[in-house]
């Protein structure tokens, strides 16, 4: 049975995601992301405010050791990060989730659809 979970997302990454642009949602591997499954939904709220929603459809699920490796293996696009340096994205996504928890949990890249 698919399930349908909830994620807070920045004014960035969901606009992004929103305008189809982004197809690949980063996160940890952690107990939370263990859950999810190919055909689950997941329902986006925008951050702060809360006052937006977008749903999406799990397509697939792919796990790496880092958030550089997965950078080095999923193209820049997918990401909506065309421009962006590897070294960059990996600086910016330590700010959310620290290189310890990375180390600890391993990463999780989402790919998904709008609904």
């Amino acid at each position: 049975m698919d399930m349908e979970y909830v994620m807070g997302l920045y004014e960035g990454p969901f606009n992004s995601i929103k305008s189809g642009r982004k197809t690949v949602e980063v996160r940890l591997y952690d107990q939370k992301r263990r859950n999810l499954r190919n055909g689950d939904t997941v329902e986006f709220t925008k951050l702060p405010e809360q006052n937006e929603k977008v749903r999406v459809e799990i397509q697939a699920l792919k796990r790496y050791s880092s958030f550089r490796e997965m950078y080095e293996d999923i193209p820049a696009e997918q990401f909506d990060a065309v421009g962006r340096e590897i070294e960059e994205r990996v600086e910016t996504i330590h700010k959310i989730y620290s290189s310890d928890l990375e180390k600890k949990w391993g990463t999780l890249a989402i790919v998904m659809r709008l609904v």
